[in-house]
């Protein structure tokens, strides 16, 4: 029913497939910042937290009684570290992104999207009663022009804190341009940037050392750095119980798994505890990058621009080959093909020279 489609998208190089690759190959590909996906004690420690308890699944809604003493837990531990004043968690950034775009504007607001978010806010925005615009990518003065031009009950702002594909981190300014304008909501998708920057690897907020306020809201994933799966989303108390009413991914979703969260939980303990050794190689990766090609990477994503589709498939093959994973990222995810190059912190120095050496 849909062979003449799959055969449009084979011929211009966009077509996906599920591979399960050789554990044995270098992983630059995966968002496992820290490599904490390979630390076994973790997900020892997270189990026999969750054997404690008579469940080990939350079986249910989180408004029914899915919600768990380590979902509570979490939450507290969050809000405690990130300085936010409540917290929910969700199944998945997906779920996290869908629950905030699609709950939160409402009839005589705007909102107002940075031209690359993520796709889930996109995806989100087309089910909003609302006007939606979006402003050119990381633009401050041009998301100004927006709020200034326009009348509106609630400005609703989504931004992300390093962007998934460019690896861009966002501009301090935008946080000033939401702060000159009242009745204005800041979300920002912490996704690739909590467990990455900040003193403490708590996103941009602290690295900006900006103390969160009523009309900040803060999300973030669990499957990325901290080496698990699930999201949590940081705000006002009563944007939360907001959310806990009007979100349907949080609604009508079983309560996110009870190991996961503990997983997570545990890898942030171990961060918080190893953040200068981590601290360390993490800059000792990013000055590869720049010695290498000039390129000032401020979190651990390397966008290596490509010439065509074919080029970015064949380059990963040939790699592939040699013992080196990447993600090869092609249109229409993004405007141009490229080598999406995670320099974890797992993947020696040695071998990441080598990579950047010999092959490009």
């Amino acid at each position: 029913m849909y062979t003449k489609e799959l055969k449009a998208i084979k011929k211009s190089n966009r077509f996906r497939e599920r591979t399960l690759y050789d554990e044995s190959l270098i992983d630059l590909a995966s968002n496992d910042y820290l490599g904490l996906s390979n630390k076994a004690q973790l997900l020892t420690r997270a189990v026999a937290c969750v054997q404690m308890f008579k469940s080990h699944a939350p079986k249910a809604s989180q408004v029914v009684n899915g919600y768990h003493q380590i979902h509570k837990d979490f939450e507290e531990f969050l809000c405690r570290h990130n300085g936010f004043e409540s917290a929910i968690l969700a199944g998945s950034g997906f779920l996290a992104n869908m629950a905030l775009i699609e709950a939160l504007p409402r009839k005589g607001d705007i909102l107002i999207l940075d031209e690359e978010y993520h796709a889930s806010g996109i995806l989100a925005a087309k089910l909003v009663d609302t006007k939606v615009v979006t402003f050119e990518h990381n633009n401050p003065e041009k998301l100004e022009e927006i709020l200034k031009s326009s009348s509106y009950k609630r400005a609703i702002i989504a931004v992300e804190g390093i962007y998934s594909m460019s690896g861009n981190l966002l501009k301090k300014e935008i946080f000033d341009v939401v702060d000159r304008y009242d009745n204005t909501l800041l979300i920002v998708d912490e996704a690739h940037s909590s467990g990455v920057v900040g003193d403490n690897f708590l996103g941009v907020f602290e690295l900006f050392g900006i103390k969160p306020q009523a009309n900040h809201i803060k999300m973030g994933t669990l499957g990325k750095a901290y080496g698990s799966y699930g999201a949590y989303i940081l705000a006002a108390k009563h944007i939360v119980e907001f959310l806990q009413n009007r979100a349907k991914t949080l609604i009508y979703a079983t309560a996110p798994s009870l190991i996961d969260i503990e997983l997570a939980h545990q890898g942030m303990l171990y961060i918080l505890k190893n953040k200068d050794s981590l601290h360390v190689k993490i800059k000792e990766r990013q000055e590869l990058v720049k010695k290498s090609f000039g390129v000032d990477m401020q979190g651990l994503i390397f966008a290596y621009e490509m010439p065509s589709s074919q080029a970015v498939l064949d380059m990963q093959n040939k790699l592939k080959e040699d013992g080196f994973l990447v993600g090869a990222i092609r249109p229409p995810t993004v405007e141009k093909p490229m080598l999406r190059i995670i320099p974890r912190v797992n993947a020696s120095m040695e071998e990441l020279k080598r990579l950047f050496d010999v092959y490009m």
